[in-house]
């Protein structure tokens, strides 16, 4: 027998009894595509309307420095869902998955693990980059509705030639109920009630594809962002003077719109409205799921985590889009809310989606598996003044990290090249302090958090989108067709 279905099979065989799970929470997990902090409890934009999400975090605790592992999707979905650093696993960019190299191709999931300790899992929508991982569920419910127009055939706003497909943005004709994240939050809605008058306990996770490219939303999420009110992302003309080269061009992205075009096109209003409008219909479908829950009768013995993959850029640093390594790409919202969590509560200390899989092996009374990265984060789930001695570690290409403390923001690139920012003062990034003698020692404790061991890209990795990973030619002429 090969070593993969040998794994496989001992996973089955430490699986427990239901009656042994009957008493543990459940949990409802709730993954969101590209949502940067603009959620009305994160204070990111003064008129974004999300008062669901704002809603479950008056009921649990709201983790307000909270960060990625990683810029972009498939990276960041695995780190959290294995527990495993970038820098352990050798995921860094949007391929391969991680069954698809012998790293990680026999890797235990969160979803996995608890399916072997007797949870029911099921799941519907992004919650895995890239189709999602049979070993993980009981139930894959297949995604139904549209993410375009039907029979559309061209883009409604962002049509330079030779752009990306996938990047648009604006209004479209299309019922709010034929869309792909409703089917999702309705599905869950009608499921959640049902699974709940089982005696084993149920582990839902769901994903929405939204805010994600292509950002379109119907009329009625538009109206809530006139224009000619929107208040637009301040930017200020030197916001880069100060960064070092390798920050720009890690963070080049061929197929995201060009800063200088959106602006004098008109089009970086058009993108912000329609980002604000996609938030705020997620925010709604997010309500679907969280009312299905406290109806269901299992709202006091279930446990919620709402989180983003990572943040995004609309505008700032000269930027649209993710895959960089500031704090508006690796700031996300995250909340806990459920059974032994305090309610109403903010914390500031650094936390990261890695967190997420022992905090619910520990909650959920199941043995925390080995050789896990993150920590539990029951301290402060309990008490958000707790002392946290670790910080939050983003990183994007090996030799590239992001170190978050409680008030700092530290950030390493493969050159040696350094930036650093006070949070307390300049929330923004806007003034890049590693060159002040009388923070060195400020440096010198965000250094040794950095990862002492970068792992080698996993073979077939691509997607990073830079040319500091040897992409293909056919990207660079991409890059240069474009305009970059």
């Amino acid at each position: 027998m090969g070593m993969r279905p040998l794994f496989f099979l001992l996973g089955m065989l430490v699986a427990i009894p239901w009656a042994a799970a009957a008493d543990r929470p459940n949990v409802v997990f709730v993954a969101i595509d590209d949502l940067n902090d603009w959620v009305g409890c994160l204070d990111g934009h003064p008129q974004v309307q999300t008062p669901h999400i704002d809603q479950l975090a008056a009921r649990g605790v709201n983790f307000t420095n909270a960060h990625c592992q990683a810029p972009i999707c498939n990276p960041s979905r695995i780190s959290m869902l294995l527990g495993k650093l970038p820098s352990t696993t050798g995921h860094y960019f949007l391929v391969p998955g991680f069954r698809d190299v012998d790293v990680t191709r026999d890797a235990v999931t969160m979803f996995q693990y608890f399916r072997s300790r007797g949870y029911r899992t099921e799941s519907m929508g992004k919650v895995f980059h890239g189709g999602s991982d049979k070993a993980s569920f009981d139930h894959v419910q297949p995604s139904r509705g549209y993410r375009r127009m039907k029979g559309q055939t061209e883009k409604l706003r962002y049509r330079v030639p030779g752009s990306h497909p996938s990047w648009d943005w604006g209004q479209f004709q299309m019922a709010d109920e034929d869309q792909r994240d409703y089917f999702t939050a309705a599905w869950a809605a009608d499921r959640i009630p049902e699974l709940s008058q089982q005696d084993q306990p149920f582990l839902m996770a769901i994903g929405f594809h939204l805010p994600h490219v292509p950002i379109y939303a119907t009329k009625k999420w538009l109206d809530l962002y006139p224009l000619d009110n929107l208040q637009m992302p301040e930017v200020p003309a030197d916001d880069l003077d100060d960064v070092p080269p390798i920050a720009v061009q890690l963070s080049l992205n061929p197929t995201a719109p060009r800063d200088g075009w959106m602006k004098q096109s008109g089009e970086d209003r058009h993108a912000v409205q329609a980002y604000l409008a996609s938030i705020s219909f997620v925010d709604h479908l997010v309500g679907m799921v969280m009312d299905s829950v406290q109806a269901s009768g299992a709202g006091d013995n279930t446990i919620v985590v709402l989180f983003s993959d990572h943040g995004f850029h609309m505008g700032e640093k000269n930027k649209w889009a993710k895959r960089s390594l500031w704090r508006r790409t690796t700031r996300v919202p995250m909340i806990i809310a459920g059974p032994n969590v305090a309610v109403g509560k903010q914390c500031n200390a650094p936390v990261g989606l890695i967190d997420v899989y022992p905090t619910l092996t520990d909650a959920c009374g199941l043995p925390r598996p080995e050789g896990l990265d993150g920590h539990g984060l029951a301290p402060l789930l309990s008490d958000v003044t707790a002392p946290w001695p670790h910080p939050a570690i983003c990183t994007f290409g090996p030799g590239n990290h992001s170190i978050q403390s409680r008030d700092y923001h530290y950030i390493r690139y493969r050159d040696g090249a350094e930036e650093l920012y006070d949070h307390r003062t300049d929330g923004d990034e806007y003034h890049n302090l590693a060159g002040d003698q009388t923070l060195d020692a400020v440096i010198a404790e965000h250094r040794r958090w950095i990862p002492a061991t970068d792992a080698a890209m996993v073979p077939g990795s691509r997607g990073s989108d830079s040319p500091l990973y040897g992409e293909s030619d056919g990207l660079q002429k991409a890059m240069r067709k474009v305009g970059r």
